[in-house]
């Protein structure tokens, strides 16, 4: 723990949904739900409107229409959340070389690393203000939750304290005052299995936590557990930020000696090198959001097959899963010389599960390589997502409302037009396609290279 707040945590406020909001101007101030929009699909985020009605992450995207039946329901945009995340990121490294970013909507800063003075109250105040206005600024209209502490502990419980759009400073010393009433459920670690588990020894809280010794803690929970429980109940946390290279790629070829022709074969090498590709994963702490193969057929023809997922995993099941499900539009019956599963696009938090069910619609990225290389790309034709952008040679630029029957509706508006008009157009229309992002004037194309001290 350090001798001043010099830690901060930013956690920027019901992301996915409010740069839904952001682009949308007939969403602002309405309930909006984002996730997994078919019948397995689960919510990412919902906006603060809809958790009125009880809808939150993690839940069913049926349960959240049942609770929220007039909620606007959209699929996701995972390229214009990594667009303001990535204007995020940079704000924050201009900040301090030490950013460790948790996931597209959340990082911590060590404030010491950047040379800035935390022993002044008043001025660190100010300062957070400033960050939290700079950020609504470039990124054209979102807002952070910020915490400062003298620990990742203090500067989370700060942040999630300050909760919407707001921000908390713990000054040290005043940590214990803080953190005494809190449920024990605030610690980080503690789930509810854990929870059972002190429940007990009759522990709810975390003052009753400081009133149980560290031995009976590690008896029950097992010896490093209950110590760091017992720590961090009297807010003592050590653990740094820590900015770290991100790996470009983890992958796994095999060459063959003879060519499989056995499509069972060739599905069973899959399968294992997506296992070990999986655990190389999870070793270095990653979580990967593309997924690719390679496939090399007898006549040196190379196939490069890659998805990118709405989400982030370490999963052997997911990564075999898609892995599988690219190899499956490939020939191969004349034989593979050589085969690879690889990952790359990583973050440092998983977000694996909240888009699985709609994983049918991303499209994949091909590239052939047996004379020039040739790159296209496919989806599903006609598949109009609710919520994705897109624009018509005559209409403009609009998004998604919703499809069926031959029918995509769209709402013709953009982030910079106001509230537009709703139009019913035929799915197949020859002028309608999907658009790209519209550029934002911080925007930040690549994401900035850290390295570790």
């Amino acid at each position: 723990m350090r001798v001043s707040p010099s830690i901060l945590h930013l956690d920027l406020d019901a992301f996915f949904a409010s740069v839904e909001q952001r682009d949308k101007p007939s969403l602002r101030g309405k309930p909006v739900v984002v996730g997994g929009i078919g019948g397995r699909g689960v919510v990412a985020t919902a906006s603060y409107e809809a958790r009125v009605f009880g809808v939150h992450s993690a839940m069913s995207t049926g349960e959240a229409r049942r609770r929220a039946p007039n909620a606007a329901y959209l699929g996701g945009r995972f390229d214009a959340y990594r667009q303001s995340s990535r204007i995020v990121m940079a704000l924050l490294r201009e900040l301090s070389p030490v950013v460790e970013p948790l996931s597209l909507d959340e990082a911590y800063v060590d404030l010491e690393a950047g040379g800035i003075d935390t022993s002044n109250a008043v001025r660190l105040e100010e300062l957070v203000s400033e960050i939290r206005s700079e950020l609504t600024r470039r990124t054209e209209g979102l807002h952070a939750s910020v915490g400062v502490g003298s620990s990742k502990f203090m500067a989370k419980l700060a942040s999630e304290a300050a909760k919407p759009d707001g921000q908390l400073v713990v000054p040290s010393g005043g940590e214990l005052e803080i953190i005494t009433p809190l449920s024990v459920r605030a610690v980080p670690g503690v789930g509810p299995a854990t929870m059972d588990r002190l429940a007990k020894l009759g522990i709810a809280t975390v003052a009753d936590l400081q009133k149980t010794s560290a031995k009976e803690l590690a008896r029950e929970l097992g010896r490093s557990a209950g110590t760091a429980l017992h720590e961090l109940a009297f807010a003592r946390d050590d653990r740094p930020v820590q900015a770290v290279r991100e790996a470009k790629s983890i992958s796994v070829e095999d060459t063959f000696a003879e060519d499989l022709v056995d499509r069972d074969q060739i599905v069973a090498v899959i399968d294992r090198d997506s296992a070990t590709v999986a655990a190389r994963v999870r070793k270095a702490g990653l979580f990967a959001r593309t997924v690719t193969i390679k496939v090399r057929l007898g006549d040196f023809t190379t196939w490069t097959r890659s998805r990118t997922l709405e989400g982030a995993t370490d999963s052997a099941e997911r990564i075999r899963s898609v892995a599988r499900g690219l190899l499956a539009g490939l020939a191969i019956e004349s034989g593979v010389r050589l085969l690879g599963v690889g990952v790359a696009n990583f973050t440092t938090a998983a977000q694996e599960e909240l888009f699985w069910a709609d994983e049918e619609l991303t499209p994949v990225t091909e590239e052939v390589s047996s004379a020039p290389a040739m790159k296209r790309r496919h989806g599903l034709a006609g598949s109009w997502i609710p919520g994705m952008d897109v624009e018509h040679e005559e209409l403009g630029r609009g998004w998604v409302w919703g499809s069926g029957h031959g029918v995509v509706t769209i709402r013709f508006e953009t982030r910079e037009t106001g509230i537009g008009p709703v139009r019913s157009l035929a799915a197949d229309d020859p002028k309608l396609r999907p658009a790209e992002l519209l550029p934002m004037a911080f925007q930040v194309d690549e994401a900035p290279s850290v390295q570790a001290d």
